[in-house]
């Protein structure tokens, strides 16, 4: 087990983001439906119930050579003076007003069908005042008889209206057309006295006299159940309130990608965090729209680089965590396990250990009672116990509340994302499997032996091995198993999965004869041969008669 510590003071980068276009309106006029159509991928929810969309969502995206970023919001749903209860939709106001204020661009959203509501003169008085450039989006023309109802939304005061279909695509390119005219060229510049040092994401271009040519962020996912504090995480470590955090379960609905780099002694790297969904039980999830959630969650740890699994201290490891950690594996995803929540038993083990230390003083014996738990080394022991098929990822105590040990997190996605990116030489790879072969032979139920012949790596992310074997029939996984803790003794991969791939040797020697194979009503050159021969054997000589003689 391996214990984290930074390698020196962070310096946290807030990430500037160019071209933002934003797309705000009331509740359920199809906001989240012209995100998917412009960026033509199903990143956001979009389902009848208003209100889905609570988060910015955010996404990195081209029209016509023309980068940008595009943000979903959640609606407003409040006239001016109005109050709410509610802290969902207090926090959802406060993330849209984030949008506008960040935004280069902003596309307002209405309703044809609906026409011009109170809430529509609400949201176009909150734009009016930003100072933003304006173009309205009037959604759900499907017909040409709802075109015509365009134009009573020139009484919002905004002179470019842009009837559109975000279901059928239609109108699309003259609204994005003229939402990219309006958005500045800005070329990014690295921050002054940072090193453009390769890092995660990163890699040297031979081409290039080693000058670094970027590859993308890390892709960090972090998932749990409901109420672990993800979300938390996220905000605690870009120091910001990128995402909304409340005590109520099930917050967080949509995949929210939340970029941030991080200067570690000169060297800066870039991350994008993944906010995601509480995964619940499939027996308790209830609705369609906490389906769909769950469904993003799982695409999100398959499209992550890593994936940090977040475990509520104070219920310890559950049977959802270990589906969770399942679904991870199946993934052949890194990772990385968080106890979150620490700051609620901090003092607690601290008391235990303090008392442990004076029995040990006094020589006080504990014979047949359960051994306790007083150090973060036996937890995380405890917790790879549990988690024994994830038994290879690091251990992480954090409090998102206090900012515990998230310096640590840090240097344990830096080190993992080393860890996956290392290769191997094919010399030094088959010299340790031979050793591991020669210090345990491999058993098999056939009366075969398993013969191993040449092994090489195929793949860095995750690290997989292709192995040339007489027959691969005969590699088990136990063995499996054992070659691969054997290569983890020897080259770390710590929070890595490896897959072993065997690949059984070509026959180079082909059979001689080969034999047609005929049908049966068919008879072929065998069959009259063999007629032949059974005509011929069938014949019995003659005997002589008596008179001969």
């Amino acid at each position: 087990m391996r214990i984290f510590i930074s390698a020196g003071p962070e310096i946290f980068y807030p990430v500037r983001v160019p071209n933002l276009i934003a797309i705000v309106g009331r509740p359920n006029v199809g906001k989240s439906a012209l995100f998917n159509r412009i960026v033509k991928k199903r990143i956001a929810i979009v389902h009848d119930q208003p209100g889905v969309t609570r988060d910015r969502v955010s996404v990195e995206a081209e029209w016509r050579g023309r980068p940008f970023t595009l943000v979903d919001t959640g609606g407003i749903g409040l006239l001016r003076g109005e109050k709410s209860n509610d802290v969902i939709i207090q926090a959802a106001l406060e993330q849209v007003e984030m949008a506008i204020e960040a935004a280069s661009v902003i596309i307002l959203v209405v309703n044809v069908q609906d026409g011009v509501v109170p809430l529509d003169r609400e949201v176009s008085d909150r734009l009016r005042r930003s100072g933003k450039t304006i173009l309205v989006a009037a959604n759900k023309v499907d017909t040409e008889r709802m075109e015509k109802m365009v134009d009573e939304f020139v009484a919002l005061g905004f002179p470019k209206i842009f009837p559109v279909s975000a279901i059928h695509g239609e109108g699309i390119e003259r609204l994005m057309d003229a939402a990219t005219a309006e958005i500045p060229v800005i070329t990014s510049q690295p921050p002054a006295g940072v090193d453009e040092t390769p890092a995660e994401g990163m890699e040297a271009d031979p081409k290039s006299a080693g000058k670094p040519v970027r590859t993308g962020p890390l892709k960090i996912a972090i998932v749990g159940r409901p109420n672990v504090g993800k979300s938390s995480i996220i905000n605690a470590l870009t120091a910001s309130s990128r995402v909304i955090v409340t005590p109520i379960a099930g917050t967080t609905r949509d995949a929210v990608d939340v970029p941030f780099s991080v200067e570690t002694e000169g060297v800066l790297s870039h991350y994008i965090l993944i906010d995601t969904a509480g995964m619940r039980k499939a027996r308790r999830v209830d609705d369609s729209v906490e389906f769909f959630s769950v469904q993003r969650s799982e695409e999100s740890i398959i499209r992550s680089d890593i994936t940090v699994l977040v475990v509520d201290a104070s219920e310890g490891i559950t049977e959802q965590d270990k589906k969770i950690a399942d679904v991870i594996v199946e993934s052949r995803r890194a990772c990385i396990v968080v106890i979150n929540k620490w700051d609620l038993f901090d003092e607690e083990v601290r008391a235990a250990r303090r008392q442990e230390i004076v029995r040990r003083e006094k020589k006080v014996r504990r014979e047949g009672q359960a051994k306790e738990l007083t150090t973060l080394s036996q937890f995380a022991e405890w917790v790879q116990e549990k988690l024994f098929f994830l038994d290879y990822a690091p251990v992480i105590f954090t409090s998102a509340t206090t900012g515990f040990h998230l310096d640590r997190l840090l240097e344990a996605m830096r080190y993992v994302a080393a860890q996956l990116q290392q290769r191997i030489p094919t010399a030094i790879l088959n010299r340790t499997l031979r050793d591991a072969v020669d210090r345990r032979q491999p058993v098999s139920d056939a009366g075969h032996r398993l013969k191993f012949y040449y092994a090489t790596q195929v793949r860095e992310s995750p690290p997989t091995f292709l192995l040339f074997v007489n027959r691969d029939e005969l590699f088990s996984d136990q063995y499996k198993k054992y070659l691969a803790g054997e290569l983890r003794t020897a080259f770390g991969y710590e929070g890595c999965p490896i897959v072993l791939a065997a690949k059984p040797r070509p026959k180079t020697i082909a059979p001689m004869r080969k034999f047609k194979m005929t049908n049966r009503n068919t008879p072929g050159p065998m069959d009259a041969h063999r007629a032949a021969r059974r005509e011929r054997y069938s014949r019995k000589p003659k005997k002589k008669s008596n008179k001969s003689r």
